[in-house]
């Protein structure tokens, strides 16, 4: 443990969605999800006004239309979010050499080692002008964690959302984690959760009053000296910087086991999206695809597969995770999943079996991406039965994504089918604009890419040397000077 709070942990406050909203003013304040869109899409992000309808992150899009059917439903636009990931990361490498990216919306940052903070008070000014340079920057907002370990500062980020900055004074650890549920340190999932719920645990003061002996008795050597240690606030992980890792990886632990095969897959797909979010957020590419199962026995299998060379290619992992799940027995139900890439390296190699693949792909999942307008467009009804064709033109035209017209300019599609293709017109610093309807093959519209989420950034170019030391009107402290 750090004697200052000099670990910082930054996560942007619903990034995909807040994107989304910030390139798009007409859904600006409202409900927007990010995610698959087909029968067996999943929820990616949700804004917070789609939260507090109920919708939230790996819930199946269909789930999510009951709950929110006037929310604005998008695919999700990966080249952006990697622009505005990569002006983050960029903000955060001037501050240490010390990034450790968890995700194109989440890193570590060890400002002792950046000679940015040596104190509450440094490490503080620090966060907050970190904050405002993002937001001049990118025009989103994040959250961000100050502790003296990578743990506390994650919690701390958590406790601050949305938009707020909280520092854990070393010395209050104890104090502030004592009330919290034991789901709050890191490896404790609903098992484990509920493993020691039955022994009578359920706050972390509970894990540190039982002792290390009971938790080593209850779940092993060595999850039960971590637990222990946890439970005191202890955690002496250093901040590493991502390219020096071996794999990059994600899982999931479910509340209720997963029996359905094909939501096990669909879970099995989207991990592995999100797996290379963080190989590509390090700017890296791996060789090896790596599936994990935990089965309801907590039995745990592994099955691996090695390419032909080293890519960050989400349909490439995706496809090599999807046929390693073949080969798992899942009958019993699956109570956790992951998805991992190894053998890590700087550089991609194109893959001609998965440019193949992703042409059969496109067709495949054309039909998934076609649904009907959202609000303020003309409603767009799928047609019964699409020829090739017509599914490879609602394919071009997935819905929230950049198109360009000859004579009205930028805009982005709203939803497309039987033929037609509706487009709201309007850029991240425009009014909100209006909707038109164009035939799938007009040819005047064409896709476009992202256009910047703020037009001209500036008075960043010399931060955090221009940044003032201080600022008192930004978010709580815990167990030291509170502002106001």
């Amino acid at each position: 443990m750090r004697p200052a709070p000099t670990i910082l942990h930054l996560d942007m406050d619903a990034f995909y969605a807040s994107a989304e909203q910030a390139a798009k003013p007409s859904l600006r304040g409202k409900a927007v999800v990010v995610g698959g869109l087909g029968p067996r899409g999943v929820v990616a992000t949700a804004s917070y006004e789609a939260r507090r309808l109920g919708v939230h992150s790996a819930m199946p899009t269909a789930q999510a239309r009951r709950l929110a059917p006037n929310a604005a439903y998008l695919v999700p636009r990966f080249s952006l979010y990697r622009t505005v990931s990569d002006q983050v990361m960029e903000l955060l490498g001037r501050l240490s050499p010390l990034v450790e990216p968890l995700s194109l919306d989440e890193a570590f940052v060890d400002l002792e080692a950046g000679g940015t903070a040596d104190d509450s008070a440094s490490a503080r000014a620090t966060g907050e002008g970190l904050r405002a340079a993002i937001r001049a920057v990118t025009g989103l907002s994040g959250s961000v964690g100050l502790a003296g370990s990578k743990m506390l500062a994650k919690i701390a980020s958590e406790e601050a959302k949305p938009d707020g900055l909280l520092v854990i004074e070393p010395g209050t650890e104890r104090e502030l984690l004592a009330p919290m549920s034991v789901r709050i340190l890191p490896g404790v999932g609903p098992a484990t959760g509920d493993h020691l719920r039955r022994a009578g645990m359920t706050t972390v003061h509970d894990l540190a009053e039982a002792g290390e002996a009971e938790l080593v008795r209850l779940v092993g050597k060595a999850h039960g000296h971590g637990l222990y240690r946890m439970a005191l606030g202890l955690d002496d992980r250093p901040v590493v910087a991502e390219r020096d890792a071996k794999s990059v990886s994600v899982e999931d632990t479910f509340d209720v086991d997963l029996h359905d095969r094909v939501r096990v897959r669909a879970e099995v797909e989207r991990l592995a999206v999100r797996c290379v979010e963080r190989l590509r957020a390090a700017d890296r590419s791996g060789r090896t695809v790596v599936l994990k199962v935990r089965r309801y026995d907590f039995s745990t299998l592994t099955r691996s597969e090695t390419l032909r060379g080293p890519t960050d290619d989400p349909t490439v992992v995706r496809g090599a995770a999807a046929r390693l799940l073949e080969s798992v027995d899942t009958t019993g139900g699956v109570r956790l999943l992951g998805v991992g890439v190894t053998g890590l390296a700087d550089f991609t190699q194109e893959d001609l079996f998965a440019q193949a693949a992703d042409a059969r792909d496109l067709v495949r999942r054309a039909e998934e991406d076609r649904v009907p307008a959202v609000e303020g467009g003309e409603e767009a009804v799928p047609e019964p039965e699409p020829d090739g064709a017509e599914l490879l033109a609602a394919r071009r035209w997935p819905a929230g994504h950049d198109v360009h017209h000859e004579e009205h300019g930028h805009g982005w599609v709203q939803g497309s089918g039987v033929g037609r293709v509706t487009v709201r017109f309007e850029e991240p610093w425009s009014a909100p604009g209006r909707v038109l309807t164009f035939r799938v093959d007009d040819p005047m519209l064409r896709p476009a890419d992202p256009l910047p989420l703020v037009r001209e950034p500036a008075g960043y170019s010399s931060w955090p040397a221009s940044l003032p030391k201080s600022r008192s009107d930004d978010g709580p402290s815990v167990g030291g000077e509170s502002s106001p």
